[in-house]
């Protein structure tokens, strides 16, 4: 019995293929093997075609699925007869308009896409501060909704002839199986769904004029979501009636695949940016809006099917902070301070020799645009503390690790301010987490444990299709194989240290920007 997951993302649409009864990953594939074009007709515009996604998704299929056949020594034929369910994670906020033939109407306008901003601005004003922050839990913002606001504007020919809007996964889902369907996670990621009132935010809709009718039917994130249809398993060269049974925004799907379900845990990444995801347990927002909150996987307040996984009504809040200025700091270091040729791995090396705290030397990292968690105010990178006499490339290099993870603990401590007991970290094995003193000093300062993994969306969606298939019982099942690499426990012994250079570097922050801070 096998699974598929996609994973399609902006650069590219990754397939794979697990053997549930193992849990080990078969085969991994993506098209296309350059970075996918992104269309930008007009400055801070990023659109792609849908049928790109359908196309790359065709070949990525077809490799995966010869690649497993050939690992596990069967027929590709024997293989097709074998699958058992389909996962999809996509790139999140993105806007796909159909009309009732299920035609692409525009290109998609995709989550880097600016030119909504001031229609989720007025939206916000309008609304209210208060009525968007508890009901929303974000500002409407950039999202899919505002999104949406701008096609009716400038685009109103076009809008007329829209029967349903979704969300780049709910695309792939309905070209799968010629059924729209969306989730709640994946209507709070666009800015549509009331958490107050647990259904799709009509206040919202009204201030738009949209119809609620543009909103396809509701089904849980682990559930039959449709099957494939006999023309599409032609297509792909798989069997007709398979069920797509899991769909997710890439990042509650990385949460997903490092097995973050509970309140208090976190799942991140670091790498040219860095993301910090952590799940609570209660309906909760920042009064400032320095983080966004969207429906988890298996969140199910309101929801609640006997057939989907979890069949208990639970709240599970994906609460995410991102920050532009992580690894690129990191590789402006290495392009322009330390010697050329030099390797990340000599850097950590480089960085080691200089005490905790570089010896009075912090780094703000915030150099790669508007920062969300800087109330979307673009502070830039600041060096403070430099002296001549002691300071070398070595607290440079320590001190732009530091800074990254002093942003990483400044948004936790947001997380904590809305109820969060941040316990434990999972992270990928990669990029910034390959450094020890990386680890060591997000550990250290936060008091968290970290635990690495080895995993990536696609196979966290397979797994999600598991899950949602009945075939695993619950998360615990279906990454009982999941292969914990290495576990890093705070050093109490030098968290006082941690401490001191983490309020240096909070104080420098304060001095460089006119922010609210609490």
């Amino acid at each position: 019995m096998y699974l598929i997951g996609y994973d399609i993302g902006s650069s590219s649409v990754k397939a794979c293929v697990v053997d549930a009864q193992t849990g080990k990953t078969l085969s991994n594939a993506f098209f296309p093997k350059q970075e996918a074009p992104i269309l930008s007709q007009k400055a801070g515009w990023a659109e792609q075609d849908p049928e790109s996604w359908w196309e790359y998704l065709k070949s990525a299929t077809a490799e995966a699925l010869s690649a497993a056949a050939g690992k596990t020594g069967c027929s590709v034929a024997t293989l097709r007869d074998g699958l058992a369910a389909i996962g999809i994670s996509y790139q999140m906020h993105g806007l796909v308009c159909v009309d009732r033939e299920q035609r692409v109407l525009r290109p998609a306008i995709i989550w880097c896409d600016s030119r909504a901003v001031p229609y989720g601005n007025e939206a916000m004003k309008q609304l209210g501060e208060d009525f968007c922050l508890s009901h929303l839990l974000n500002s409407p913002g950039n999202f899919t909704a505002s999104k949406l606001a701008w096609v009716k504007k400038n685009e109103p020919e076009i809008y007329e002839k829209i029967d349903k809007i979704m969300l780049p996964g709910d695309y792939i889902a309905m070209r799968l199986t010629g059924t729209a369907v969306t989730t709640v996670s994946g209507l709070s990621e666009g800015m549509f769904w009331d958490f107050k009132n647990n259904c799709v935010c009509k206040e919202l809709m009204d201030y738009f004029g949209f119809s609620m009718d543009l909103i396809p039917e509701i089904r849980p994130t682990f559930s039959e979501q449709g099957r494939v249809t006999a023309a599409i398993a032609d297509e792909l060269g798989i069997k007709a009636g398979i069920p797509v049974t899991y769909r997710a925004g890439d990042q509650p799907n990385n949460a997903l695949s490092l097995n973050v379900f509970n309140p208090g845990e976190i799942a991140s990444t670091a790498g040219t940016s860095g993301v910090v995801y952590g799940v609570n347990g209660t309906v909760n927002y920042d009064p400032l809006s320095r983080v966004n909150t969207f429906a988890h996987v298996n969140h199910t307040a309101g929801q609640t099917n006997p057939a989907a996984f979890p069949k208990e009504e639970q709240t599970r809040l994906g609460v995410l902070l991102c920050i532009n200025g992580t690894g690129i700091l990191n590789s402006w270091m290495r392009r322009n301070i330390v010697p050329e040729g030099c390797s990340y791995e000599e850097m950590n090396r480089m960085a080691d020799k200089a005490p905790i705290g570089s010896e009075g030397l912090s780094i703000i990292p915030f150099g790669n645009g508007a920062e969300r968690v800087m109330q979307n105010r673009e502070t830039g990178c600041a060096m403070a503390g430099i002296n001549f006499n002691i300071h070398d490339r070595s607290h440079l290099v320590r001190a732009a690790q530091e800074g990254i993870v002093f942003s990483f603990k400044y948004g936790i401590d947001i997380m904590k301010g809305m109820g969060m007991n941040v316990s434990k970290i999972h992270a990928g094995r990669a990029n910034m987490f390959l450094s020890p003193l990386f680890r060591n000093t997000l550990a250290g300062v936060t008091g968290a444990v970290i635990e690495l993994y080895e995993t990536d969306g696609s196979v966290g969606a397979a797994k999600g299709a598991g899950i949602g298939a009945g075939i695993y019982k619950d998360n615990n099942e279906a990454f009982a194989t999941l292969e914990r690499l290495q576990v890093i426990e705070p050093d109490l012994k030098l968290q006082p240290q941690y401490e001191e250079a983490y309020n240096r570097w909070l104080n420098v922050l304060r001095g460089i920007t006119t922010i609210q801070f609490s």
